[in-house]
């Protein structure tokens, strides 16, 4: 009776296969078809990496065969795709994931050699990610018309104690100075009551203090050297950037092109400085990625800019960046019905008009004006009736009355500040086509930081990074199938030649001669 209980029971469950039942199968049984690993294998195999720039692994006459770059990229495609990108856990992968087993054909690289293919290939990864961007043109999943352009902040490999302005050095040598002084005349106070053990212990903090002087007056000659209004000790490239209201990080500013068709990134490159003076670089990078002659460009306000929004005039892009709230200009005083905005520009006498209907003029002279970051041409623009204006006092404080500067690029911005404003439905599109790539690549897959120093490298990442989202993306568009059947039919420049397929038949040819042979011999 106990029995048949306990065999009741142990049916209720279903039962495994036995660990030591044997079993004849191959890897390719195991991989479905639509598998991404599937796809992933087809591209690099597609690719020609010597026409792409990268490092090309020579055969050694002796010792060790040298591991291709195929299979390297074949790992980071696959620990990007399912968010592993540690040298030494995509190395730990190879030994006992089944998928990446049957994606580098068994082969197991240890984790030094995987690592330095990122840090050694980060000009050819940039590569590679136009060349995906062109397929996915070609494959008519990019549209080029609309482009939404906007920027993240991602992590360096740098603490805020390892970043200097100087500021902050000054503080450090003024703390110094104080704590010496201190240190003095405590020393001064025990060498009076002869206690040598006390004096011992004062002397060594001194000499501490002495050798971190000299560290932050070094840190200040290669702040100085460097022209820049900051330094960090760890990645010399990483800056303290504004993150958002108020909060800074030592960081890198990625910057992202993506159409809105399917919300695929056509442009990508990291800089290290915030968005003022980034828009006109990704917007033509974008542009010649796809080979087309013009496009929309929806940017937000924090990229504003006469001088960048000119330049994309000049390459023959629509701006329409977003207009930030009017200022004072150059003026103290002024209330908000004489703003800027509310003086009508004429551009045929080039003249302005303010409200009460006086009409302002310019000598035709240029003045320059410099900032931190950049430097602009302008014109000022009087009107002698001012002194006489009921309203003065609402309009300027100065006792010569109101004065306007009008910049080199002002018919730019207001040609594209029009745009803004009769395109009000299209612009309100630009935060559901980029910026749901921020948030998927940084809060659903984690990558909100860089492991890899210098600017070079960090880009190169990067562009691993938008790479592995635009095939990611397209197999949830396509299929792995359809994704790899466009793929074989794309008519490319940079296709790897029929000698490659031929060189790995000839290869998995040789191993079963070998095979047979020890077999027979045995």
């Amino acid at each position: 009776m106990k029995t048949g209980i306990f065999v009741f029971l142990r049916m209720q469950y279903i039962s495994g296969i036995s660990r030591h039942q044997m079993r004849i199968s191959s890897l390719e049984d195991a991989i479905a078809l639509d598998n991404q690993v599937r796809f992933i294998d087809a591209f690099v195999t597609f690719v020609d990496f010597a026409k792409l720039g990268f490092a090309v692994q020579t055969i050694k006459g002796e010792g060790r065969p040298s591991y291709d770059n195929k299979i390297f990229l074949k790992i980071y495609l696959y620990g990007y795709l399912n968010g592993i990108r540690s040298s030494r856990k995509l190395a730990k992968e190879s030994l006992r994931n089944l998928e990446m087993q049957w994606l580098l054909e068994d082969i197991r690289p240890n984790y030094h050699s995987i690592s330095d293919f990122r840090k050694n290939n980060p000009l050819a990864l940039k590569n590679l990610f136009k060349l995906f961007v062109v397929f996915l043109k070609d494959a008519d999943l990019i549209a080029g018309e609309t482009i939404a352009i906007d920027g993240t902040k991602s992590r360096a490999h740098n603490s805020k104690k390892a970043n200097f302005n100087q500021k902050k050095i000054d503080k450090h040598l003024e703390y110094i100075e104080a704590k010496t002084q201190e240190y003095l005349d405590a020393l001064e106070e025990n060498d009076a009551k002869e206690n040598p053990e006390k004096i011992k212990n004062i002397q060594q903090k001194i000499e501490r203090l002495k050798q971190n002087k000299i560290r932050y007056e070094v840190l200040e000659e290669k702040l100085e050297a460097s022209g820049e209004p900051q330094i960090s000790t760890t990645d010399s490239d990483a800056r303290a950037l504004l993150v958002q209201g108020q909060v800074v990080e030592i960081s890198f500013n990625i910057q992202a092109a993506v159409d809105a068709k399917h919300n695929l990134v056509v442009a990508t490159h990291t800089i290290n400085k915030n968005d003022r003076s980034a828009l006109s670089a990704i917007a033509i990078e974008a542009k010649e990625n796809l080979g087309i002659e013009t496009y929309t460009a929806l940017v937000d306000k924090g990229y504003h800019n006469g001088k960048q929004i000119e330049i994309c005039k000049q390459a023959n892009i629509n701006t329409i960046v977003a207009q930030p709230e009017q200022g004072k200009s150059n003026e103290n005083g002024t209330t908000k019905d004489y703003l800027v905005a509310q003086f009508q520009y004429d551009q045929d006498t080039d003249t302005y008009t303010c409200p009460q209907g006086e009409t302002l003029k310019t000598t035709g002279s240029w003045h320059k004006k410099t900032t931190d970051s950049d430097s602009y041409n302008f014109k000022k623009y009087r009107t002698p009736k001012c002194r006489e204006c009921p309203v003065k006092h609402l309009c300027t404080s100065r006792a010569g009355g109101r004065e306007i500067d009008r910049s080199q690029y002002a018919d730019a911005v207001e040609e594209n500040n029009k745009r803004y404003h009769a395109n009000a439905q299209l612009y309100r599109k630009r935060q559901e086509i980029n910026e749901h790539i921020f948030g998927t690549i940084k809060r659903q897959w984690g990558y909100n930081h860089t492991n890899l120093k210098g600017l070079e490298k960090v880009n190169g990442e990067h562009n691993l990074i938008m790479l592995v989202y635009n095939i990611k993306r397209s197999i949830n568009i396509l299929g792995v199938p359809e994704l790899i059947a466009k793929l074989q039919k794309w008519n490319s420049p940079y296709k790897a030649k029929v000698l490659f397929l031929v060189e790995t038949i000839y290869l998995k040819l040789n191993r079963a001669n070998i095979f047979c042979q020890t077999s027979l011999a045995a």
